[in-house]
């Protein structure tokens, strides 16, 4: 089986623990301490939530400060448009901000959220068939339905 852990560097880490809560993810205390969140989406899918300083240890190269540069895009699928919307309407609530317009593909839906720091997530539900079949394929058959 594999986890998937990714690392984001904060300025705030008791400010990240919160919005990410309040997106519905946990926090997994055997990993956290003043340094570190292990902020738990899944049984497969965490975010290490770092201090910048922390964060500087694991790598030589110079920190790309992500309210200014994109060095990454993380994209986390939900089970509904609907579900799309009410996580990042609580991103919104909790201090985040949503940097661009929903993006509605007819086959898949999205939005964008920056978590306070910067930090960007994409909230994306794909129609079941869509990810089965491909888009062109899905748009195919919808076109005859």
């Amino acid at each position: 089986m594999t986890h998937i852990f990714v690392n984001i560097a904060t300025n705030d880490l008791e400010r990240a623990k919160s919005f990410y809560t309040s997106l519905g993810a946990g926090i997994n205390p055997l990993f956290t301490d003043e340094n570190a969140a292990c902020i738990v989406w899944d049984d497969n899918v965490y975010f290490m939530v770092l201090s910048k300083e922390y964060f500087s240890t694991f790598t030589e190269k110079e920190f790309a400060d992500p309210a200014t540069h994109a060095q990454v895009l993380i994209a986390l699928s939900r089970e509904s448009r609907e579900a799309v919307d009410q996580i990042v309407e609580a991103g919104l609530a909790n201090g985040g901000t949503e940097p661009t317009e929903p993006k509605d593909y007819g086959f898949m839906y999205s939005r964008d959220l920056e978590d306070p720091d910067g930090n960007g997530i994409e909230f994306v539900f794909m129609e079941p068939q869509a990810a089965e079949q491909g888009p062109d394929a899905y748009a195919a058959a919808q076109a005859q339905a």
